[in-house]
């Protein structure tokens, strides 16, 4: 990647950035596109290209929202004024709209894929916990099939089924985590400084 190359990225980035604070003071504005502008040149300095730095930084559209969020809270705190507590509750309005688009649906989408592969999980391990007894004792649960080849199907069920129950389960664990940073990356924008 070329130096212009470079330099459209960081330029998109804080355009972004800019646009998405629009409306706001404008020395919070300058001081928040410097501190971000601060980011790329020391990124730059210590031999990254300026993609890598944006996309570490994240989506700038977002940074705004969550700047915006957090100005308001802080005027909140500081003035108790109707207009300010105008500007939190939008603030907070614009990165709930986030949440109630982007991850409530995907929660929703991922806790039914999860409920739906513990549920076959669990259906399996049963039908297999009953079927290798019957196996066993070579009860024609399976067609034209001896007893061996009955243990096996009864034991394969039953571990497909408790390999998809631990499927579910590290599924679950990693979107719970996933939800815990998110979670607490809107509790640093909401609670006051001295709580983080």
């Amino acid at each position: 990647m070329n130096m212009n190359e470079n330099r459209f990225v960081r330029e998109s980035f804080l355009g972004r950035m800019r646009a998405g604070l629009k409306g706001m003071p404008r020395p919070v504005i300058e001081e928040t596109i410097n501190e971000y502008a601060a980011h790329f040149d020391a990124g730059v300095a210590n031999g990254r290209s300026e993609e890598d730095i944006a996309q570490g930084l994240g989506d700038p559209s977002r940074l705004a929202r969550e700047i915006r969020a957090e100005d308001g809270v802080r005027r909140w705190r500081d003035e108790r004024t109707f207009y300010a507590a105008m500007r939190a509750v939008f603030g907070m309005i614009g990165l709930l709209a986030v949440d109630v688009f982007l991850v409530l649906p995907l929660l929703f989408i991922v806790g039914i894929f999860l409920f739906v592969v513990i549920v076959v999980g669990v259906t399996f391990s049963i039908v297999g916990a009953i079927l290798t007894p019957l196996g066993l004792m070579g009860i024609g649960a399976f067609m034209n099939a001896d007893w061996l080849q009955g243990v096996l199907i009864g034991l394969g069920m039953l571990c497909a089924g408790v390999a998809l129950c631990a499927f579910g389960l590290l599924v679950s664990i990693v979107a719970m985590n996933m939800l815990v940073s998110y979670g607490r990356a809107h509790y640093r924008t909401i609670a006051a400084p001295s709580e983080i």
